[in-house]
């Protein structure tokens, strides 16, 4: 008998750290001001990824966009478990930008929104975009 996953193909690229391929990082960026990322030239469909060849929905052209760093919250949640180097408590949530996609953020303050809260992201910390309440 074989160990579970000794032989088995897998979907998951190592990565160049480990000797393999080179893996795309699909987090968003943002520069200081503004989310980077791509519209399609036809169906103006928002994406926070870069280097898109065409639009994931009409397989258009896409050109490079820059995204508002303000949104409404669309979920959240208090994730209770560590993962990789992020120790709990810890706060998620799927932020609607203003005139783009919706991004995944972690929270300053981990805590759960009311739908419809609005946020503004204020940084990154280890890739990953930073988001907390806007002052109105």
């Amino acid at each position: 008998m074989s160990e579970l996953g000794v032989g088995r193909p897998t979907k998951r690229r190592a990565g160049s750290a480990v000797g393999g391929l080179p893996v795309a990082d699909p987090r968003p960026i943002f520069d200081g001001e503004a989310v980077l990322g791509t519209r399609c030239t036809e169906c103006r469909y928002p994406t926070a990824q870069q280097g898109l060849p065409w639009c994931p929905v009409c397989y258009a052209a896409m050109d490079g966009a820059h995204f508002a760093r303000t949104g409404k919250v669309w979920s959240s949640t208090v994730v209770a478990i560590p993962v990789g180097a992020h120790r709990p408590p810890f706060g998620l949530a799927y932020l609607d930008l203003d005139d783009g996609p919706r991004v995944l953020v972690h929270l300053a303050e981990p805590a759960v929104l009311e739908l419809g809260a609005r946020l503004e992201i204020t940084g990154t910390d280890d890739g990953n975009l930073v988001a907390s309440r806007k002052v109105q």
